[in-house]
């Protein structure tokens, strides 16, 4: 038999157990489940008014932690078309496309970028508009 001491301390340990905290860890970061983030960054701004001429030139980037796959654009309103960029896995592809402006007097061209990661998952579109003057 425990002497009153001993049974006195294995009470306070065993009724400590159901009361200490446990330890936890932040499950914040990205989903693996959402696709890439696509940035265009230049021109700024949704709409842009340009003038008609050379190419101007739509900077950008897509972005995911779990790998860029490809990255997709449409040009809706423009003179060309642009085949799809294959990221390799990298998690950050950056991309430049030269749109003609060259005879397109008051048109709006539409370029709508997204990106699809190395998991298969698309992610959400990023848009300009350039109105051509």
């Amino acid at each position: 038999m425990l002497p009153p001491a001993a049974r006195w301390a294995a009470a306070l340990i065993l009724a400590g157990c159901s009361e200490r905290d446990r330890l936890t860890f932040p499950t914040t970061g990205p989903d693996p489940a959402s696709g890439p983030t696509t940035t265009i960054l230049q021109p700024g701004v949704t709409d842009t008014t340009v003038t008609p001429g050379g190419p101007f030139l739509v900077v950008g980037r897509t972005i995911d932690p779990d790998g860029v796959d490809s990255v997709f654009f449409d040009v809706m309103g423009g003179a060309e078309e642009f085949a799809p960029t294959a990221g390799g896995g990298a998690d950050t592809v950056s991309f430049g496309l030269p749109v003609t402006t060259q005879g397109l007097s008051g048109a709006t061209i539409v370029i709508e970028v997204h990106g699809v990661d190395a998991l298969g998952n698309p992610g959400p579109v990023a848009t300009r508009r350039l109105m051509v003057q």
